[in-house]
């Protein structure tokens, strides 16, 4: 079986990309950049012999083509994931025409099934106190959740069109070996640095990388049924949750602040605006306010195709431990998973 990945060199492709070869397919994956390849894959211990690269953007609708030709299924995670302000074209070019591109292609292609990589935050702010599969997409004000949101109504077209697509909603996601330290990994190691003194009240659902990894391997391993959508196991968890399951695993203090959500969006705002002058990242986003103000639980009767999930605790160690090993943060910032060893490569 060939399997075509866009987004094979990110946090969540590639963890899917080892359980793909791991359970004994063949990858081909549409990169920029090859040398990202053997950083992003190689620490899962991926056979890059089994795996296909070929250069090219998800944006380059010869690209696209060639890549999905000949291929039997497609999984669709290239996404630019971030709420850095700076960001807004590369985000709505990636995640919006982008999509178009690749669905488009993959369906003229024959492919099946091909899986697209959504959000659950696509369906904020929710009509629901919950979001299942059959909620409304949200109308969000923040730019990535509204780029995600857009694309998955391209997604949910092909649906509605009997195209063999299948749409998949990751959490917020935590696990080792995140190559680019995406978001929520550099937020988790902002608070083990004392970046982050000042929390929103609110929360938001969150899963480990690699049970997400699991779901989206096994999607791909049998053709798509009837508009088909799953979530990738989470468990949601308020702010306070979030710094006390930190404190349980490091064994350190963590002092900090809740805040009502709200009262902060206009600190947020604030924070977009100076981070287009100022030229490092500031901890302070908007967009992470605003999810933590809108997002609602997965319903407990949604599909996430019999995977139960890994822990909070679990995931959370893993997490912090591996930032250690990779040498992110201090032995003193790492607390007691400093010096344990795990295998986290699953």
């Amino acid at each position: 079986m060939l399997i075509c990945v866009t987004g094979g060199t990110g946090f969540v492709g590639a963890h899917t990309v080892a359980t793909i070869v791991r359970s004994g397919a063949r990858v081909r994956l549409l990169v920029r950049d090859i040398a990202q390849v053997k950083r992003a894959l190689g620490p899962l211990g991926v056979d890059l012999s089994a795996v296909d690269m070929m250069v090219g953007d998800v944006t380059d609708r010869f690209a696209v083509e060639r890549a999905v030709n000949g291929v039997d299924a497609v999984l669709h995670a290239a996404s630019v994931y971030t709420f850095d302000s700076r960001r807004r074209a590369e985000m709505r070019r990636t995640n919006v025409r982008g999509t178009q591109l690749v669905l488009g292609s993959a369906r003229r292609a024959g492919a099946d099934p091909i899986v697209h990589v959504s959000t659950v935050g696509a369906m904020f702010p929710a009509a629901d106190r919950v979001v299942r599969a059959d909620s409304p997409l949200g109308m969000p004000r923040e730019a990535y959740l509204a780029s995600k949101s857009v694309a998955e109504a391209v997604a949910r077209l092909h649906q509605e069109e009997a195209a063999p697509v299948v749409i998949a909603y990751p959490p917020a996601l935590l696990g080792p070996h995140d190559p680019r330290l995406g978001d929520q990994t550099t937020r988790l190691r902002n608070a083990l640095r004392g970046l982050l003194p000042l929390w929103p009240s609110g929360g938001f659902p969150l899963g480990d990388v690699r049970d997400t990894a699991d779901l989206l391997a096994a999607l791909l391993f049998k053709p798509a049924g009837e508009r088909e959508r799953h979530f990738g196991p989470s468990r949601f968890v308020t702010t306070q949750q979030y710094i006390e399951a930190l404190r349980q695993v490091t064994g350190r203090a963590l002092p900090a602040a809740f805040v009502p959500a709200r009262p902060m969006l206009p600190i947020g705002r604030v924070a977009d605006v100076l981070q287009r002058f100022w030229p490092w990242r500031i901890p302070a986003e908007y967009g992470a306010v605003y999810t933590c103000l809108h997002a609602v639980p997965v319903d407990a009767r949604a599909s996430t195709y019999g995977l139960p999930g890994r822990s909070v605790s679990e995931t959370m160690a893993d997490t912090v431990r591996w930032l250690h090993e990779a040498g992110h943060v201090s032995g003193r910032q790492a607390g007691a998973v400093a010096g344990t060893s795990r295998e986290s490569t699953g």
